[in-house]
């Protein structure tokens, strides 16, 4: 009976998940290895974006709204880096998936919605936090379907809006209009916004993706004027061409299930 004991202890010990570490399971030339650890890289700047998002909520809740939308939308730039990082890198993991997927649900989900409600939704009493948690449900479900569609669906298109682009709609609206008084229409256009957003999440209406855009290709000389001009069109107004830019992305989805109907 102690020697079994003693095994159990001695497995225990040499067993990497007892002890707290990761590890994960990976084919290297068509054999399982197992390695312990994470890929420091992308997971560092997930973190960064989790923080971001984090930062938003205590902005929101202090007042600086302008603040709180930026840094969504640094978390945003910092969302779309890990993933493209983990790629050229190699670096890839399910710890890493997992872990993004979380930061997200903050980030692109209960950032926003805590952001809207501090903004203009907490005057609405209960129907405030009700259209705030449509959101975050929404940012919810919309990122557990994404998870169990991956590699079953047409690249080109998202099934429902995806939730960084709704959280860019929703703060933009707020970096937009967050010096103005809140007013019946404004607070009316915020449950729509934020609301619709939510719904629009766990839709199955389809959104490009814009995947099959070549950027690594070579383009004409003209293409980069392009790219200069839509920084200077940016830089002059950032709130407002960014809600504008996202608010047609929202309404992009709807208006092609509509035309397809009709067609």
């Amino acid at each position: 009976m102690t020697n079994e004991k003693h095994n159990l202890e001695d497995t225990d010990q040499d067993d990497p998940s007892i002890r707290g570490e990761v590890v994960e399971e990976e084919l290297v030339e068509g054999a399982p290895v197992r390695r312990k650890g994470i890929y420091l890289l992308p997971n560092a700047l997930t973190t960064a974006s989790l923080f971001s998002g984090f930062y938003a909520i205590v902005a929101a809740a202090n007042g600086v709204f302008d603040n709180a939308a930026i840094a969504i939308f640094i978390s945003m730039m910092l969302d779309g880096l890990d993933g493209r990082v983990a790629r050229m890198t190699n670096t890839q993991s399910k710890f890493g998936a997992e872990y993004d997927s979380l930061s997200d649900m903050v980030a692109f989900g209960v950032a926003p919605g805590m952001v809207a409600f501090f903004w203009s939704l907490n005057s609405l009493n209960k129907v405030g936090w009700v259209i705030t948690f449509i959101y975050v449900a929404g940012a919810a479900l919309r990122l557990a379907r994404f998870n169990t569609q991956i590699g079953s669906v047409d690249k080109k298109y998202f099934v429902g809006l995806p939730s960084p682009a709704a959280a860019a709609a929703v703060v933009g609206l707020v970096w937009t209009f967050h010096t103005i008084e809140p007013a019946a229409w404004l607070t009316f256009l915020t449950i729509v916004v934020v609301g619709g957003s939510g719904v629009l999440m766990v839709s199955n209406v389809f959104y490009n993706s814009f995947k099959e855009l070549d950027l690594k290709g070579r383009v004409p000389f003209a293409a980069i004027l392009l790219v200069v001009l839509g920084f200077a069109v940016v830089a002059l107004d950032p709130a407002t061409v960014l809600f504008a830019g996202f608010l047609l992305y929202v309404l992009s989805g709807p208006v092609r299930a509509l035309l397809r109907k009709m067609g």
